[in-house]
């Protein structure tokens, strides 16, 4: 889920639920998120953004109780229109 703001930023979050079915245990839920910003270095433009989650469900005594997720992605627009 993104929000988008001026001047390239952004609002995120995009948590990772997941089930482990073999454990007594099965699911971590995380909740939160974070901030973006589209940038260029030179002429490529690049999409960074970090996002913090607290785990309001996860198994008892393993796993972590918050993680931090920063993303780098390299963008290559086609720059075709559509064709």
């Amino acid at each position: 889920m993104n929000y988008n703001l001026d001047r390239g930023w952004y609002l995120t979050s995009s948590p990772l639920i997941t089930a482990n079915w073999e454990g007594d245990d099965t699911w971590t839920v995380p909740v939160g998120g974070g901030a973006g910003r589209i940038v260029r270095l030179g002429r490529l433009p690049v999409n960074m953004s970090l996002t913090s989650f607290y785990n309001v469900v996860k198994p008892d005594n393993i796993g972590p109780q918050w993680s931090i997720r920063f993303n780098f992605q390299l963008l290559f627009p086609s720059g075709g229109g559509g064709r």
